[in-house]
């Protein structure tokens, strides 16, 4: 759909005829105070000239037709003829015709809001972003209080379609200046004027946009929602914008919001911290306990997790109508899975079994598959869970590589690491062009001792994708793991913190390789953060064995009994205790 058929969903489309006769009744009404006498000016000459004007736009020459109707316009400055002759040109997709017309009616009715909209429509469609910054004060001026906040909030989606973003910032700022100083009005103007310049690339300049709105009422959520947009570890106070909100009583989600934008950037343990007052100020929010759920599966809180599930599944059916039927099934879907991952776990297998079965979108049925196999091969019933992989159904090369991945997934979870690794470089020699399937298979390599293997695989994943920031960071760890090599293990790392910055996982490899370096300081500073951000038995681990070497005991065995409820089957954890000989 191009720009004159948007118009055309904007206009109301008069019928020919009827117009022609309302007009005419218009010469039988008696005229109110003040009113132009336009229905007395429309004689027999402007009624015939209309007809032809109609039955020339119905035979395919609305050029024609066009210029008698706004003649005829003209003559008696009549609004509903100025209107049609604009739908008349918008159906020729004339623009140049249209603005001449809708401002010739904007001439004739200065105080006419219909007139001055027609106008600005146009031109945003006709891309002369130059040309609105009078009818565009003019919209605002004409609307009333609550009508024009709503309005401009609502600017940017107008010019979604336009090209030169920097002009439309521009431009939009200089129609808003005299609102910007206060109230309501201004806290809109300058939270838009921040968006249109977020989307002219100008981030810089959208904070100081939100920074000046929040100054204005700091308890608007406008300003903190555009700031939630900005962050990033290279604008770190749009984040102080929003914490600054959030010390009020901010509406539950937006807290939620900000939840996910911390999970965006992996800061799961604050992710977490802000889902529990979510579910606390707002326990009806269901969304909410669905990922506070997913985080407590994560951090291996099982009891936790469990219960934020089962209050997602009872607060399912009070969701809002508004919300669609689909992102409901796949909650549920996610919920069932997620419940069905704990029974495994506890090794209750039948009411694992139970869980999958209430999830019946076909859909969701690859997931279920997996993890039925997995619960098979629990059940040390490892052929029976590849055959039930291998059989689904791949009708494309993407379905393949899905099914792939988790029948290796399956065997490097059951430690049948050769078998894993054969199937990795089956695949990769398919497609050497999978780097994330070279990754995976570098990982299986590790496992098996391969370190040769692993290095080689690691540094092709690397030169094929420079920001592959997992490969720089396995890399890195597996030398500081080795204890080799530890300053170019540290530049690896350090190089995957310039992608991942706030990634604990990526945190927990540099707190190692100080370690190893001998600089405890400064491996406890750091591990100590990552734990705090994301409570891992693998870090506790390595947290606690610095703990030990700084001869703090007491904590370092309180870190690893941690540690040990988060994953009593850590190998990095195990291996730890063993050849430190920890007994408690």
């Amino acid at each position: 759909m191009d720009y004159y058929d948007s118009m055309l969903l904007l206009t109301r489309l008069v019928a020919p005829i009827l117009l022609i006769a309302a007009l005419s009744a218009n010469g039988q009404t008696p005229i109110k105070s003040g009113e132009p006498a336009l229905g007395s000016a429309l004689n027999s000459e402007l009624f015939y000239q209309l007809l032809i004007a109609e039955l020339q736009v119905s035979g395919g020459e609305p050029g024609a037709g066009f210029s008698l109707v706004l003649d005829a316009a003209n003559k008696t400055r009549d609004a509903k003829l100025y209107q049609r002759a604009v739908e008349i040109a918008l159906q020729a997709r004339s623009g140049d015709s249209a603005l001449m017309a809708a401002r010739a009616w904007k001439q004739a009715h200065p105080s006419s809001r219909e007139a001055n909209r027609y106008t600005l429509q146009i031109l945003i469609n006709m891309n002369r972003i130059g040309e609105i910054v009078e009818p565009l004060k003019r919209e605002i001026t004409l609307m009333d209080g609550k009508e024009r906040v709503a309005a401009v909030t609502a600017l940017p989606r107008y010019f979604g379609r336009t090209s030169n973003k920097i002009l439309v910032a521009s431009v939009v700022e200089q129609a808003l200046a005299e609102y910007v100083s206060s109230g309501p009005l201004g806290v809109a103007a300058w939270t838009t004027i921040g968006r249109l310049r977020l989307e002219a690339d100008n981030p810089t300049g959208a904070l100081e946009a939100a920074r000046s709105a929040q100054a204005l009422d700091p308890k608007a959520d406008g300003p903190a929602l555009l700031a939630l947009t900005l962050m990033n570890p290279k604008l770190p106070q749009a984040e102080v914008l929003v914490r600054k909100h959030l010390e009020g009583k901010p509406q539950a989600e937006l807290r939620m919001a900000y939840a996910q934008a911390l999970l965006g950037a992996q800061r799961y343990g604050e992710a977490s911290a802000q889902l529990q007052s979510v579910t606390t100020e707002k326990p009806d929010l269901a969304q909410a306990w669905l990922i506070q759920g997913t985080l407590e599966l994560q951090d291996a809180k099982l009891e936790a997790a469990e219960k934020s599930f089962r209050n997602y599944i009872k607060l399912v059916p009070s969701i809002a109508p508004a919300k669609s039927a689909d992102d409901t099934d796949r909650g549920l879907a996610q919920a069932f899975l997620s419940l069905a991952q704990i029974a495994e776990q506890r090794r209750d297998f039948v009411l694992a079994q139970s869980w999958l079965d209430r999830i019946h979108n076909p859909e969701d049925q690859p997931n279920v598959q997996i993890r039925r196999a997995s619960l098979l091969a629990r059940q040390g019933k490892l052929d029976q869970a590849r055959k039930l992989l291998r059989d689904l159904p791949a009708s494309s090369p993407a379905q393949e590589r899905f099914r792939m991945v988790a029948e290796v997934q399956l065997l490097r979870d059951q430690k049948h690491y050769h078998a894993a690794f054969e199937m990795l470089a089956e695949a990769t020699k398919r497609d050497p062009s999978d780097l994330d399937l070279a990754y995976d298979m570098a990982m299986v390599a590790e496992k098996l001792g391969r370190t040769q293997e692993m290095e080689r695989l690691l540094r092709a994943v690397i030169a094929g994708r420079p920001d592959y920031h997992h490969a720089y960071n396995a890399l890195g760890y597996s030398l500081a793991e080795r204890n080799v090599r530890l300053p170019e293990a540290r530049q690896l790392i350090l190089k995957a913190l310039e992608y991942a910055p706030d990634d604990p996982l990526i945190s927990d490899s540099l707190g190692w390789v100080e370690f190893r370096l001998g600089n405890l300081p400064e491996a406890a500073r750091i591990l100590q953060a990552a734990f705090k951000a994301k409570p891992d038995a693998e870090i506790a681990a390595h947290l606690g064995e610095v703990m030990w070497t700084m001869g703090r005991r007491d904590q370092a065995t309180a870190i690893w009994k941690e540690g040990q409820l988060l994953g009593a089957d850590n190998e990095t954890l195990l291996e730890t205790l063993k050849r430190l000989r920890v007994r408690w």
